[in-house]
């Protein structure tokens, strides 16, 4: 469902965002899937956990769960690259197969409006928070709510995120 209004989204499900080669991606599509969101950045310190990340798609991903990578240029420059650079990259040096999406903001006035719903308890139902740094963590579970916020700092292999996985 495509809305000129956030507020009449209610769940993960019902947002269209745009993969990193610029087409329509209904995150519909992963209705019964757990979930990780994560906001990434090509030049930063907590860069290699994309390393872990594939590793936890590998291991995890699949008919029950998948990680969804979003490019954000929030936090000091940090993803200073076009979506083509972008991917490039995150083949090139770490291997990633999980679905990367087009470079967005994360927070502010142009913040995109899933991470406005993932943000706000009014839209999400759930909690308030704010995103912090590149590699913070929305976990979502098969129903497309908010289950959990992960700290960026929290290695994507943390027993939190893998319990959470073998529920």
């Amino acid at each position: 469902m495509i809305s000129g209004s956030i507020f009449s989204q209610s769940t993960f499900h019902e947002f269209i965002v745009k993969d990193i080669d610029g087409k329509d991606f209904a995150l519909s599509q992963l209705k019964g899937k757990k979930v990780m969101v994560v906001n990434v950045a090509s030049k930063c310190g907590l860069t290699p956990q994309y390393e872990k990340l594939e590793a936890l798609y590998k291991q995890y991903g699949g008919d029950k769960f998948v990680i969804i990578g979003f490019p954000a240029n929030n936090f000091l420059s940090q993803e200073p690259g076009t979506d083509t650079e972008i991917k490039s990259f995150c083949t090139l040096e770490y291997g990633v197969s999980f679905p990367m999406m087009s470079k967005i903001s994360v927070k502010g006035k142009d913040q995109h409006p899933l991470y406005k719903w993932l943000t706000t308890k009014e839209l999400n139902g759930v909690e308030d928070s704010d995103v912090s740094w590149n590699f913070q963590k929305y976990l979502i579970d098969e129903n497309g709510m908010i289950v959990k916020v992960i700290s960026p700092k929290t290695d994507p292999l943390d027993a939190e995120i893998i319990d959470w996985l073998k529920k």
